[in-house]
């Protein structure tokens, strides 16, 4: 009996007993774990794939070896005129007429104003009448000394025949000196009245204002009945200049090129001068001299360029922006191979060798180049890439060849 009831007993259900695990939630965790390290994988090979995006270039046409190249620098300036004066008068004067309007072409000589010459007009007449007075002395000692001159050879005769004293003859001859001596103080003062005379019209000329040299006006200064002087005078009433005269045929650029630039500039280098007021015009010219003095303020060195294109565009003051090209180098053969010019930045390094990445539809393809000197922030490259051919700029580490590519707008 007791054997039976320990069995019922063993038989009985536990009901404060915990259930035992189940195993249907290890088989969920176990689904959600490789469901995650499917998507990961997946992930991971989209993402791989993924475009990117990157800059490009195109490359220009080549240039021959030899021919000038392209802009080593850039430098901002100014157009000023080498030949440029505020045209005064020579003397103090009243202004009577102003022959000159701004814009105003005037040639070398021609009078652009003048002074009211009453002054200057009674010291000339003075000075011929001093002249004249001169000259009518001159007159009257020479019949004088005519005179004398007879007497004294008459007197010469009769001595001979001791027909006169020796002393009457004597005072013939000393008489005759004396007018000698007279004519020729008579004849410098006629001489000294005739530099005076001169002078005098000086004075007249210097009542016109002429132009210095053959240029345009570019500013007029004075009006009638104003007072002008070449020295300036205190009150504000009185001008020093008649206008402003510019020679057009002296014109240049001057730009400020800063030190740590200079030595890529040489006297007689060629330039392209970009005029601010026309964008799409190119002035070629040179470099006519480097100033020799740096402004310490600024760090900078003051070149000197020339302008080849004579124009009427091209104006005082204006902003300028003047392009150093390269120098052209001796001339090759023939079968010099072509140099293709671009951007530094297209240039990669992959085991160790000079590589670019050419965009080929939405993918790159690597290729390496032989590259030659590199000018500025530009390199040229002998071989390697084509004209056309459509360049990725500053191209990722992670970029090879076969990567897909979006090119940014």
């Amino acid at each position: 009996m007791n054997t039976n009831a320990d069995l019922l007993k063993e038989l009985r259900i536990d009901r404060s007993a915990p259930p035992p695990p189940s195993r249907r939630g290890l088989w969920i965790g176990l689904a959600i774990a490789v469901l995650l390290l499917v998507l990961l994988v997946i992930g991971v090979l989209v993402l791989g794939k993924r475009a990117v995006e990157v800059e490009t270039t195109v490359v220009a046409a080549p240039t021959a070896a030899g021919a000038a190249g392209g802009s080593v620098l850039d430098a901002s300036g100014y157009v000023v005129a080498r030949r440029m004066a505020t045209v005064s008068a020579k003397i103090t004067g009243r202004v009577r007429e102003v022959r000159i309007e701004e814009g105003q072409r005037v040639e070398e000589g021609e009078i652009l104003a003048t002074l009211d010459p009453i002054d200057a007009d009674a010291r000339r007449d003075l000075s011929a009448a001093q002249l004249e007075a001169a000259r009518s002395q001159v007159a009257g000692v020479q019949a004088q000394l005519t005179e004398a001159a007879a007497n004294a050879d008459r007197l010469q005769a009769l001595v001979g025949q001791q027909l006169v004293s020796k002393a009457q003859y004597e005072q013939a001859v000393a008489q005759r000196d004396a007018l000698r001596a007279q004519l020729a103080t008579a004849r410098r003062n006629a001489t000294v009245a005739n530099e005076q005379l001169r002078i005098s019209g000086i004075g007249v000329d210097d009542t016109l204002v002429r132009a210095p040299f053959s240029g345009v006006v570019v500013a007029k200064a004075a009006q009638p009945g104003e007072i002008v002087s070449p020295l300036s005078a205190g009150g504000g009433f009185t001008r020093t200049g008649i206008g402003t005269l510019v020679d057009m045929d002296s014109l240049e650029v001057e730009v400020d090129v800063g030190e740590s630039y200079i030595g890529r500039v040489k006297p007689g280098m060629p330039v392209e001068t970009t005029l601010n007021a026309y964008q799409d015009w190119k002035i070629p010219g040179s470099v006519i001299a480097i100033v020799p003095t740096a402004d310490r303020g600024k760090a900078t060195v003051k070149v000197r360029i020339a302008l080849d294109a004579k124009d009427a565009r091209i104006v005082p003051d204006m902003g300028a922006t003047v392009s150093f090209l390269e120098q052209a180098r001796p001339a090759q053969d023939a079968d010099a191979p072509r140099l293709l010019r671009v951007p530094a930045t297209v240039l990669s390094e992959r085991h160790g060798a000079q590589v670019v990445f050419v965009v080929d539809g939405d993918v790159v393809r690597q290729r390496a180049v032989e590259v030659g000197e590199r000018v500025g922030g530009n390199v040229e490259i002998a071989r390697g890439v084509t004209p056309g051919d459509e360049l990725v700029v500053g191209a990722p580490d992670a970029l090879a060849d076969g990567s897909r590519v979006q090119v940014k707008e």
